[in-house]
């Protein structure tokens, strides 16, 4: 009898690209749980040629509480500039519920994990 092997986890956690965030918020407006919050600033770049300065919001701060998150998939759907994708990683445990608060560094390391 051959052995039946299970396909990898295609959803396991949302990954970030922070060079790709324009923090537009769309993916914290349309999460039904908001468990994305997002932080930046506004910086002022002069490009050669223009008049004047063009505003660009930076990106700061961007957390995933994936104690409230349920997988659904919205934000990485709506993101114009591909900066949220699924990862197969799905073994991270925590030992309290503050620690399933993740930072943009430890989502932008799971897309790195390429």
């Amino acid at each position: 009898m051959a052995e039946s092997t299970s396909p990898p986890p295609r959803r396991g956690v949302i990954a970030l690209l922070a060079e790709d965030c324009t923090s537009c918020m769309l993916c914290v407006r349309e999460c039904p749980t908001w468990c994305i919050s997002l932080d930046s600033h506004t910086e002022e770049v002069a490009q050669e040629g223009s008049r004047r300065p063009t505003k660009v919001a930076v990106l700061d701060d961007f957390r995933i509480d994936y104690g409230l998150c349920m997988y659904c998939g919205i934000c990485i759907e709506v993101c114009p500039f591909d900066a949220l994708e699924w990862r197969p990683e799905y073994d991270y445990p925590a030992e309290n519920r503050a620690a399933l608060v993740y930072d943009r560094e430890s989502l932008t390391a799971w897309r790195e994990s390429k």
